[in-house]
């Protein structure tokens, strides 16, 4: 199945509707640490709807993606879901916030999902609420062990350290 959806029937019909469900893959969707990989599926239930102004899309939007913690850089998958409510009218222009309904009668969904999913992706995704990260100085895995770094010296304190006072 396409990510183009034909709608002259409900354009047709005013109030009319019509459930949807796909299951492509969108290939490109990533950002530094998080990324949909190309093979893998995204999966919609969508109501269309037949309003007013053009065709309301409604439903969820699910997902697995692969992210890398911020932390620990450890990779890992994790699904997301998504509820969409989009507008797509017969002139929409570019800057507006709806999406284009081909002349033909022709839905595209793929940027109204790319949009989606690309904007919902974490910034900065944790393994665990509690991830220790990489040690700063050795760049071991915190979360595995104590780092065998030794401590760190201020330079600006290292000459107290030699300091030898009595006990007396």
């Amino acid at each position: 199945m396409s990510m183009v959806i034909d709608v002259r029937d409900l354009v047709a019909q005013p109030g009319s509707s019509r459930a949807v469900r796909l299951d492509e893959a969108v290939p490109g969707m990533a950002t530094q640490l998080v990324s949909v990989p190309d093979d893998r599926p995204v999966g919609a239930d969508l109501l269309l709807e037949n309003v007013v102004d053009g065709v309301l899309v409604t439903g969820p939007v699910s997902v697995v993606m692969n992210l890398s913690c911020a932390r620990c850089l450890k990779s890992f998958d994790r699904g997301f879901t998504f509820e969409v409510q989009e507008l797509f009218v017969p002139e929409a222009n570019p800057g507006d916030d709806q999406y284009p309904l081909g002349e033909e009668g022709h839905l595209d969904l793929e940027p109204m999902i790319r949009d989606v999913v690309v904007l919902a992706m974490p910034f900065a995704p944790l393994c665990r609420p509690d991830c220790q990260g990489l040690c700063a100085r050795c760049g071991g895995d915190r979360n595995l062990g104590e780092c065998a770094c030794p401590p760190e010296v201020d330079v600006r304190w290292a000459p107290l350290l030699d300091l030898k006072l009595d006990e007396n």
